[in-house]
């Protein structure tokens, strides 16, 4: 009996630590995961924009203030990508909440230029204006996969960190804070991207 009480302290004493351990690590290392993969999206989306505002350039010289915060808000948006990549995967919640504004502003200034080519029927019919807004179009729908990926796996992190027993042990293994989650203000502009009908 007495070796039975000795096994089982053993196991709580031993064993459930390594096991919360080995948990938080693996949610922790998921959610990092996951953040690549929203970077990976996010860079794509804001290496299709230069392209798009050289392709439009040419039809929309006299809108030139229109294209400029568009490459002003895709550089802003791509500098907090890289700040928010570069504090631990996406951990630091002030560089996640500048990255979400920055990519709020930047959505808005693609709408702004989607409004702006509507006006132009030359410019609608151009097949690389066309392919472009069609491949941003699938960009953006990344983006929403990957962010709630990412979400889901900061859930699944901050979970495991806060509930019993593994709140105990959390901060002494160095996992001393919860993960940011990646909120956009505007969700629509994520889930639906800002899209150019040039087929009418």
């Amino acid at each position: 009996m007495a070796w039975l009480v000795l096994l089982l302290f053993f196991g709580v004493a031993v064993v459930l630590p390594v096991v919360i351990y080995n948990r938080l690590v693996r949610a922790r290392n998921e959610y990092r995961n996951a953040f690549a993969q929203i970077q990976v999206q996010l860079k794509r989306r804001h290496d299709l924009i230069p392209n798009l505002v050289e392709s439009t350039r040419a039809y929309l010289e006299h809108e030139s203030q229109t294209l400029e915060a568009v490459i002003q808000a895709r550089n802003h948006a791509a500098g907090l990508l890289e700040s928010a990549a570069s504090s631990s995967a996406g951990n630091n919640a002030a560089d996640i909440l500048s990255l979400a504004a920055g990519e709020h502003q930047l959505s808005a200034a693609l709408r702004n230029l989607s409004v702006t080519v509507e006006a132009y029927p030359e410019l609608k019919a151009n097949h690389s204006v066309q392919a472009l807004t069609e491949e941003l179009a699938g960009a953006e729908n990344r983006v929403a996969f990957a962010r709630q990926a990412y979400n889901d796996a900061v859930l699944a992190y901050n979970n495991a960190r806060e509930t019993f027993p593994a709140s105990l042990l959390a901060d002494f293994f160095g996992h001393k804070q919860n993960a940011a989650m990646l909120q956009f203000d505007d969700h629509a502009v994520i889930r639906h991207a800002p899209q150019v009908d040039f087929r009418r």
